[in-house]
């Protein structure tokens, strides 16, 4: 907002009109009108008795806007630095989650397997289960609460990146443990497939998302 605007808002808001206006200040009321355009400005031994007539201080007449425009900025900075960290913590929480939930399954299948409690079958299904709802989350928390388009450009990659490696060591430890136990080693290399599906899987998800 101009100086202009700032003198036609003020003297609305007074109820004034400018031959009102220009009679209290000492001037014309083309004075005023070009004030309130822009077209001149108000010399200087007309600013106190502006400020009086409007009640405010030259300060706020000249910088006022500003310092509006300054702290809603700052208002803004300030809620979006508080949503960023409460997206950091819902991120932190969901991939702590799921995180768990990997370790879980891996003690699943060492424990099942080898001592029989389970069909090898059937433990690798609740196995794939579990990796399955560890991988949604993880995704869910990295895709809809997101960071900064700062922190997004830096990381996209990354993130892709560590879930692929996470469930490619998964699938290695599982994959080893189900064929020295079962000997199945002519059934166990399917779990390989199920491993590149899951990887484009998690690709696709992040690409429909606009993270490469």
């Amino acid at each position: 907002m101009t100086i202009g605007n700032k003198l036609l808002e003020l003297r609305k808001k007074a109820g004034l009109s400018q031959e009102e206006a220009a009679e209290r200040l000492g001037v014309s009321r083309q004075t005023i009108s070009k004030w309130e355009t822009d077209q001149s400005t108000p010399d200087f031994d007309k600013l106190s008795l502006i400020c009086n007539l409007y009640n405010i201080t030259a300060d706020e007449l000249i910088n006022g806007t500003k310092k509006e425009e300054d702290e809603t900025k700052e208002g803004l900075k300030e809620n979006n630095m508080e949503h960023n960290v409460e997206n950091k913590k819902k991120r932190a929480l969901g991939i702590g989650i799921g995180i768990f939930l990997y370790f879980l399954a891996i003690v699943e299948v060492m424990i099942t397997i080898p001592l029989m409690i389970l069909n090898p079958i059937v433990a690798s299904a609740i196995f794939l289960a579990i990796c399955g709802l560890a991988t949604g989350i993880i995704v869910y928390v990295c895709l809809f609460y997101k960071e900064s388009k700062k922190e997004k450009v830096e990381k996209e990659n990354m993130i892709v990146k560590q879930v692929n490696e996470v469930i490619a060591i998964i699938f290695l430890i599982v994959y080893l443990v189900i064929s020295f136990t079962t000997m199945a080693w002519h059934i166990t290399w399917i779990l390989w497939i199920v491993y590149a599906l899951i990887e484009e899987i998690v690709k696709l998800i992040f690409a429909l998302k606009g993270v490469k």
